[in-house]
């Protein structure tokens, strides 16, 4: 009996077990939705449980298939396609050098030295533009390079950029716009800067609509001078003086060397365009147009000598009583466009024009000063 009892009492406490049937219509659909949902959990584990201990680091392998180009961009260029801020270091950033080298100057003057106060005080203030490296190592720079050179010698080791790719034609045209407020570029500046848009425009790797093959480079020079407010002359005379040594290059920038003449004078040799710069130092003269002509006929027939180059720039001191004015002093008050005959007839209407104003007592004075002599 107490067995049967055992087997009774199991009995009386099986039906508590069957308790889920007084539960409400709307929790069975729940209990429901909830089994299906550790049936499904399973299924999920069961497909992966092999790869389970895997799966953790794929996430950490496959996952990064992004972060490991990141981990790539960290070592090399980072371009940025918004204008992002990065501090780089000096030694990473590289001067232009697509096609020719940085046609600007960046010279340690009195300017330089203001920059390198406000470095040193505030820090530079505004971000160079600069390129990744083709060849991964570093960056060009496209514009910068005098805060570059001011980070320098005042001691800084980073500098802020923006990190953008471009294309060689594209970092030429923003490296020229950045640079135009700078001012009008010296001769020896518009000389590479025009070389180089002419260089850029025969790597676009498109040829010019109804431009023959031997007109190409011509039609270069006018698309650069249309850029430029030149026109094609213009534009192959600046070029020419590419051809002049460092010396007489620099004599042009400091006006003490007109340009129609150096132009005619970088035909000449090396060898004797360095005479020449000896010359003009020595006898305090610069050739005119007709002198720097005759300089090239006699070059060109292996005549020309140090003594004959000083015999003919000592000829200018016989003209003691003319005024000198060369091309690039008129071009700040006439522009490029002028001739020589039509800045002239401006300049005697100018002075008739000025003369007609001066006071009584000075015409008067002027014709006294006449009949004396």
């Amino acid at each position: 009996m107490a067995e049967d009892i055992k087997s009774n009492e199991t009995v009386a406490i099986t039906p508590p077990i069957e308790q889920p049937k007084d539960i409400p219509k709307d929790k069975p659909k729940v209990i429901e939705f909830a089994a299906e949902k550790i049936k499904a959990a399973p299924v999920d584990k069961v497909s992966q449980s092999k790869k389970e201990a895997p799966k953790k680091e794929s996430e950490k392998v496959a996952k990064p298939k992004p972060e490991k180009k990141a981990e790539k961009a960290e070592k090399g260029p980072k371009p940025m396609d918004k204008a992002k801020v990065v501090y780089l270091k000096l030694s990473e950033l590289h001067p232009f050098h697509t096609f020719r080298q940085h046609p600007y100057k960046v010279m340690d003057d009195d300017k330089m030295r203001e920059l390198v106060g406000t470095i040193k005080e505030h820090g530079v203030i505004q971000p160079a533009t600069v390129r990744p490296e083709k060849n991964g190592n570093g960056y060009e720079i496209i514009a910068g390079h005098r805060r570059h050179r001011g980070s320098e010698l005042a001691g800084v080791e980073l500098i802020p950029c923006i990190v953008r790719n471009m294309t060689d034609v594209e970092a030429v045209m923003e490296m020229k716009n950045s640079n135009k407020q700078r001012g009008d570029p010296s001769p020896s500046e518009w000389a590479k800067l025009l070389d180089l848009e002419m260089e850029a425009i025969k790597h676009q790797g498109s040829k010019l609509a109804g431009v023959a093959a031997g007109d190409v480079g011509k039609r270069s020079a006018e698309i650069v001078g249309e850029n430029n407010g030149m026109n094609y002359k213009k534009v192959m005379r600046y070029i020419r003086l590419n051809s002049l040594v460092p010396e007489l290059l620099q004599m042009v920038d400091e006006k003490r060397l007109g340009f129609i003449p150096a132009v005619e004078i970088s035909y000449i040799k090396p060898r004797n365009q360095q005479l020449i710069a000896v010359s003009i130092e020595g006898e305090q003269s610069s050739p005119s147009l007709s002198q720097a002509q005759r300089l090239r006929e006699l070059d060109k027939s292996n005549k020309l000598t140090g003594d004959v180059i000083d015999g003919i720039l000592s000829e200018v001191k016989k003209e003691a009583d003319k005024v000198i004015i060369n091309s690039a002093e008129l071009e700040k008050y006439f522009g490029k466009e002028k001739t020589p005959r039509e800045m002239k007839d401006q300049i005697i209407k100018l002075l008739d024009e000025w003369k007609e104003k001066q006071p009584q007592e000075l015409a008067k004075s002027e014709k006294k000063a006449d009949k004396e002599h």
